[in-house]
Formats: C-alpha cells, structure tokens, sequence
C-alpha cells in the first residue's frame, strides 16, 4: 500500500488518530474502579456495551482495514469468482444468529468471560477444555500477527517510506498497548465507533473516485475486462466452485467463533441490543466487501497486467490518482487510510485483548493459581499480552506469505472447536471423550495437510477436511458409547428467549 501523495500529511493524521486512541482509552478508564478489578470489567466492559458500541465493535472483528488492503487485491487477482468474499461474510451472520442468542443467555446466567468458559461448563473435562484453549489461542496468535504485519505495511505506505515497517509496528503497538491498559474492553469498543464510520464513509467516496477514473460506467469495465482477460469474468471452473465451497465452510465455521468474537456477545447490555446488533450486521457485507470487491475488479481496467506482488499494492495505485482528482478527494484519501490504519490497530487490540483474557482466565485462573483473585488475573493478562506482542514481533518482521495466505492459516486450526462448541448447545448426547479425539484428530489432520503444503485436496482445504472428520467422530461417537447424567452438563436452556434489557 505505497502512497507517494501522502509523506507528511498522512504523518499528522496518523498522529492525530494515536492521539485521539490514547485520549479515548484515558477517559474509558478513568473512574471506572471495577475495570481494572474484575474480569468481567476489563474484559468485557462490565456487559454493558449498548447498540451502537456493540455494533461497532461487532463490525470492526468482523472487518478490519486489512479487508480493503487484502481484498481488492484478491478481486484484482481472481476475477468476478472473488464475489465469494461477499457470502464469506453474510455466512458468518448466519452462523452467529444460530447460537449467539442461546449462547448469551447461558452466559449471563453463569457469568461466563472466556469461550472456554462455556466449553468447561459444558463437558466438565480438563482435556476438552486444555485443547480447546490451545486451538484458539493459535487461531488467535496468528489473527494477531497478521494484523502486526498489516500494520507495518500500512504505515510504511502511507508515510511514502518515511516511517519504516518496523517502526511502524513499534509506534501503533506501543498505542494499542496503552489504551487498550488503560480502558481494556470498553476502549476497544469506542475506538471501534470511530474507525468504523471512518471505514464506512471513506470506502464510498474511493469507489466514487475509482469510477470517476474509469469514466463513471461500471459496464466498460466489465467489457473492458471480457475482451482483455476473459478468464475472469467466465463461469467459474469446478474446482474454483468446490473451493469457494469449502472456502465459506472454513471462513463461515471459523470466525464465528473467534474469541474476541464470542466475548461481544458475552459483552451485550441485552438480547435485544444483541439481536439488533446482528440484524443491522446483515447489511454490511455487501456495503463493506462488495463495495471492496468493485474496487478490486475497477483496478483490472486501471493498472492491468500486475503480478501477485504489484497486485497487492493496488488499493495504494488507486488512492493516488484518486487523490490527484481534486482537494477534496486528496484530504478524504489521507483521513480514509489513516482510518485503514487505526481500523487494523483496533482489529489487533479486540484480538489481543481476547488473547489476554484466554491467559489471565483460562490458562492461569482455570490450571494455573485457580484461586486468584480477579485483579490478579487481570494483571496476569495484561503481561502475558505484551509477552506475546513481543514475540510474534520477531516473526512479523519477516512476514510469512501475503496477507491473505496468513489469513487462510489460522483458520485451519481453530475451526476443529466449532463442533463442540455450537453442536455442544443443540444437542445434549454429544459425549466429552467423542468430541476430544474428535477436535484432536481434526485439528492434527488439518494441521498436517496445511504444513506439508496440501493446504486443499481436490480444491477442499485442509480445516474442512480435518472438520468433517471430527464431527463424524464426534456424532458416531456420542451415538455409540453410553452415556451417563452425569456427562450431561448441558442444562435444559430455553429455545426462546427473552432477556430484557
């Protein structure tokens, strides 16, 4: 994302969005005695995020400014195919409404703050919940690094070079870190409110100068690209269909259950913000990755013949001659990448502060001193999320593949979980042993393909393989092996509910 209009003015707005980052984390925190107390506090801003900040929040762990920086690009590679992206989206809502409300009630009753929470309440097994915590802790270590690398991408390419990568992934981490000390859940979810409307507004206006750029007419482009690269717009090869498939399996499955993800709904005032929450969600896939998508495709008219490398530049190309077009696009160009960049810092700071819970509650609470008291686990969360900033940091100085191969990574591990978590809701015979060696065989099976560069098979990834593999496990297993009321943890929870706010 090289920008060779923005050097120090794209300086003073990336100031001016840390600032506005530290001052927002300062007044979260400040007076709030229970936050730096309690898990539920830091973590999850003591459940009472209303409408619009859970909205918000909600929006910015499902996109981040790594969508419109790995995106496009990916549109520009693949075609009009890439309007899966599109259903990658609107399948995680789906998945969401089908266990997120049965979920909340579950867990205002018991006080849950950790995914984990609710799979040891469940299964009442050490083993489960020891794999589960391990799972997604790895998604989300690489979900974090991930967002490390993208910063350092951005910053540098905002700032011409000025601000080198590493320097870069220095400054907005040594940001993050504060504010996210500071106001931990609550400072996450306000600074999601301004990155989000900045998000929103700034992709509108590049689109509108991405078509200002190719004359206003959609349809040339689409000509334009039929005549010059018609593999692109032709009906999508077998292949190609059977790993979109797979790809909505492993998108759809997996980041519903992310662990930041998990915790806002954790995080709700009430079942109706929540509900509301998700229902105006539903909208934004086509605002936000169609829009996106549109980019992507414009960029095949406007700079053509790019390889993989210059491809994932092209978000950068674009904004400067969008920004050429007059004053208005050159400032709202600076403010739109400036927001990218903050929109990638809150992205990594819901991830890190989701990493840090799973520490301070599950690993150090739950196995390591169950007897501490809540500011300790919270202190306990706080330093083991800066230990590991740090030592991904060594590995996000040489990022491993493009953005969007570390994207498809993390989620072959963490969707092995996905079964006992949202089956473990519906269906009370599942059984603890089936659902372990089902996760563990998945999840190692998964692992294997995607290491020894079998990352699909016959176009089916690796993560969809290792899945079906454990939810067989998993079903026949419960199905065959007795089981006692005492292994039913599961309580008879209400099919419908309603939780006033």
């Amino acid at each position: 994302m090289n920008l060779t209009f923005a050097g120090l003015d794209g300086i003073i707005i990336l100031s001016a969005f840390a600032i506005i980052m530290l001052v927002i984390g300062y007044f979260s925190g400040r007076g709030e005695k229970d936050l730096h107390q309690s898990l539920s506090g830091y973590y999850l801003a003591g459940r009472n995020l209303g409408f619009i900040a859970l909205f918000f929040t909600l929006y910015a762990t499902q996109y981040s400014g790594n969508t419109i920086v790995g995106y496009a690009p990916s549109a520009y590679r693949t075609g009009f195919s890439w309007l899966q992206s599109i259903s990658f989206m609107t399948i995680i809502i789906g998945v969401y409404l089908l266990f997120a409300p049965r979920l909340y009630v579950i867990a205002k009753r018991k006080n849950f703050v950790t995914p984990t929470d609710w799979i040891q309440h469940r299964f009442n097994s050490k083993a489960v919940t020891l794999l589960s915590i391990f799972l997604m802790l790895w998604g989300l270590g690489n979900y974090l690094l991930e967002q490390l690398v993208a910063i350092g991408q951005a910053v540098s390419g905002m700032t011409g070079g000025t601000i080198p990568y590493q320097i870069a992934v220095l400054v907005f981490i040594f940001v993050m870190l504060a504010y996210e000390w500071m106001g931990g859940m609550k400072a996450v979810a306000f600074t999601d409110v301004m990155q989000g409307l900045i998000l929103m507004v700034g992709i509108i206006v590049f689109l509108i100068g991405g078509l200002y750029l190719v004359g206003g007419n959609f349809g040339d482009v689409t000509r334009y690209i039929n005549e010059m690269e018609p593999v692109k717009t032709a009906v999508p090869s077998t292949d190609v269909s059977i790993n979109w498939f797979s790809m909505l399996l492993l998108v759809g499955l997996g980041a519903s259950i992310y662990p930041h993800a998990v915790q806002r709904i954790y995080s709700a005032q009430s079942e109706k913000t929540l509900k509301k929450s998700f229902s105006r969600m539903a909208w934004m896939p086509p605002i936000t990755t169609g829009l996106v998508f549109v980019i992507g495709i414009i960029g095949i008219m406007l700079y053509p013949g790019l390889d993989t490398r210059g491809s994932e530049q092209i978000v950068g190309l674009m904004a400067n001659d969008i920004a050429a077009i007059n004053p208005f696009f050159y400032w709202v160009m600076i403010i739109f990448f400036g927001g990218i960049v903050a929109a990638i810092v809150s992205t990594a700071d819901s991830v890190l502060l989701s990493f840090s819970s799973m520490l301070s509650n599950d690993v150090y609470g739950k196995f390591i001193r169950p007897g501490a008291s809540e500011h300790k686990k919270v202190m306990v969360g706080k330093v083991g999320g800066i230990i590991a900033v740090f030592l991904l940091l060594w590995i996000a100085w040489n990022p491993p593949g493009t953005l969007y191969e570390i994207f498809v990574l993390k989620f072959e591990l963490l969707v092995q979980v996905f079964p006992a978590f949202v089956l473990g809701l519906y269906w009370k015979r599942l059984e603890k042993r089936s659902v372990f060696w089902g996760m563990l065989i998945g999840a190692v099976l998964a692992g294997v393909l995607t290491f020894t560069g079998h990352k699909t098979v016959y176009g089916i990834h690796g993560g969809v393989i290792g899945l079906s593999l454990n939810f067989l496990i998993c079903v026949a297993g419960s199905l065959l092996i007795p089981v006692s009321k005492k292994s039913m943890v599961v309580e008879d929870e209400p099919l419908s509910f309603n939780v006033k706010a």
